[in-house]
């Protein structure tokens, strides 16, 4: 029998600039409490294993084509949880040795669907390492077929989330590294679901950066318009919602908040 609901656990994390081995613990530990909670899908937020200015401490030769050790290693422990997992990872293209700043899905089985690489990256300051993508594509992530991935910024171009639903996207999905204040989300998301008539689940992150205060950036879940929910913490923060498949909406108009 096909799943009715989702429990879908936001990982609203605070990386560390440029400490990979404390920001992996940190979401390690925050996938096995979303899991021990009842998540089917755990998101994760934009460069979630390294931090947003992470270049400045350690700069990129650390990144390497995926999957890599680690990756791997998450592999296992979404097998071993049954658990779809939404990984944000900075990746090197084996051929082209170009690096991107990219989405992963890892199944229940412990596979990687696929990823989507950032289209809309910064070409100065933070971002600069970054080379843009160029292609949106649905991925599978159970018990959907097709899922639409963006990150972050992408939300700002109409095309992209358009170009998803055109291809058979059911929902869309986006980590984000999107603090508030003059150049903070303004509408984008919203945007997206009335255009598309998608829902929109962001991941987004908390806590101070190397350039900028996450503390009180929010993440989302929106449709037809609306923030449905919006969810903040100033440290590292699970949400949880239950979301009806059916429906296509949230089965409980709140969410669980599990600190960390």
């Amino acid at each position: 029998m096909a799943a009715s609901s989702l429990r879908i656990a936001f990982l609203h994390l605070a990386p560390t600039p440029g400490d990979l081995a404390g920001n992996r613990r940190l979401i390690d530990t925050a996938i096995m409490q979303a899991a021990q909670a009842g998540a089917n899908w755990i998101l994760t937020p934009e460069l979630a294993v390294c931090g947003y200015s992470f270049v400045d401490r350690i700069g990129t030769d650390w990144i390497a084509p995926q999957p890599d050790e680690w990756m791997t290693q998450m592999g296992r422990l979404a097998s071993r949880l049954r658990i779809t997992l939404f990984l944000a990872v900075p990746e090197q293209d084996l051929r082209t040795k170009q690096l991107h700043n990219s989405l992963f899905v890892i199944t229940p089985d412990g596979r990687l669907s696929g990823a989507h690489r950032k289209i809309n990256s910064l070409r100065v300051g933070s971002e600069a390492w970054s080379t843009p993508g160029t292609e949106a594509i649905p991925i599978p992530a159970a018990p959907l077929d097709k899922v639409g991935l963006l990150i972050c910024a992408d939300a700002y171009s109409p095309g992209i989330a358009d170009s998803l639903r055109r291809q058979g996207a059911r929902m869309l999905v986006s980590a984000a590294a999107w603090a508030p204040g003059f150049h903070g989300p303004n509408g984008e998301w919203e945007r997206c679901t009335r255009d598309t008539g998608l829902p929109l689940f962001v991941c987004n992150r908390t806590g101070p950066d190397l350039t900028m205060d996450f503390t009180k950036a929010e993440s989302v879940v929106a449709k037809d318009g609306e923030r449905r929910l919006s969810m903040s913490a100033a440290r590292s923060t699970i949400f949880l919602i239950e979301w009806d498949l059916l429906r296509q909406d949230l089965a409980a108009p709140s969410y669980q908040r599990v600190e960390l």
